[in-house]
């Protein structure tokens, strides 16, 4: 699920070693996960911070815990180290944090979010707008509110019906629609007027 190269976990011991704290771990997480704004992120956990449904992994000097509703946004996640001339450079990869891999027996809102993100928003980035997930209601029906050039744009009904729930029905068959909460009277940024 998540790899923490040899050199990483030798840095991160040396970070842990300089607390106060005996039998200090590290937790990861993803901050805002399956967003745009997804961020993943280290910190220490002191013994009394462990979260008892946190996935634990047992690494070479202390134990990692991956948050649990951080799970899916942080399989095939690299934590790195690599040292130079100004002392190194942490770095975390995780390909998965705006966007979880996801499969046929994925949660439908995974699976909405999914394609929303890969498909439907690179699209609309080309007129300012994106399009995201706010909840899936009764009879399998996903409720999305528009941003961006998308909120208040004259041609909004069209590209929810012949663009968003197309491509989502087709991908996902078990969808029963789509339903727009917009608030379409703010037209500041609308592509079209």
């Amino acid at each position: 699920m998540v790899t923490v190269t040899e050199s990483a976990q030798d840095y991160l011991k040396t970070l842990l070693d300089k607390q106060d704290t005996s039998d200090m771990g590290v937790r990861m997480f993803v901050t805002q996960p399956g967003t745009k704004m997804a961020e993943t992120c280290l910190a220490y956990c002191k013994p009394d911070e462990i979260v008892v449904d946190d996935e634990k992994i047992q690494l070479k000097s202390f134990v990692l815990y991956l948050e649990q509703k951080s799970l899916p946004f942080l399989e095939d996640a690299l934590v790195d180290y690599a040292a130079d001339k100004m002392g190194g450079q942490l770095t975390i990869k995780a390909p998965n944090a705006k966007v979880p891999k996801v499969s046929d027996d994925s949660p439908l809102d995974e699976r909405v979010t999914y394609y929303l993100v890969t498909e439907i928003n690179p699209g609309l980035a080309a007129h300012g707008g994106d399009v995201s997930l706010v909840e899936i209601v009764e009879g399998n029906v996903a409720v999305l509110k528009f941003g961006g050039g998308c909120q208040g744009c004259s041609a909004v009904s069209i590209t929810l019906k012949e663009g968003v729930e197309k491509t989502l029905k087709e991908r996902i068959p078990e969808l029963g629609g789509v339903r727009d909460v917009t608030d379409h009277t703010v037209t500041d940024n609308a592509y079209f007027q």
